[in-house]
């Protein structure tokens, strides 16, 4: 029996077993969250629709930042799928990543977060 690691986000509970993979999900979480708190503050908008806005942009931010710096038909780009895909991209992007990958490759790409002595 082997052991792997892994790295739970404690924004949604999703696992990964990259940890820097972890903390660029948990980063874009964080952005989506700021933004969203953004659009509430601003608009009469439901918490719902502000998070599910705030998640799309937070995932695009590569090709908005592209549009912001001179392309700005990369926008149309960001397609209704996005946003049906927002509920479900703790499945793609979390554990079942394991499949593909070795044993080996799991120790090469991640190592374990140690307790800190209290």
């Amino acid at each position: 029996m082997s052991i792997t690691p892994m790295w739970r986000v404690d924004r949604d509970g999703s696992m990964f077993i990259d940890k820097k993979a972890a903390e660029e999900h948990d980063k874009m979480l964080e952005v989506a969250n700021n933004l969203s708190s953004l659009l509430e503050a601003n608009f009469t908008i439901d918490e719902k629709l502000a998070e599910d806005i705030g998640l799309l942009l937070s995932r695009n931010k590569e090709t908005l930042i592209k549009a912001f710096k001179g392309k700005p038909d990369l926008i149309m780009d960001i397609g209704k799928s996005d946003v049906s895909t927002l509920d479900h991209t703790q499945e793609d992007q979390s554990v079942d990543q394991s499949d593909d990958q070795s044993e080996d490759q799991l120790k090469s790409q991640a190592t374990p977060i140690k307790p800190v002595a209290a």
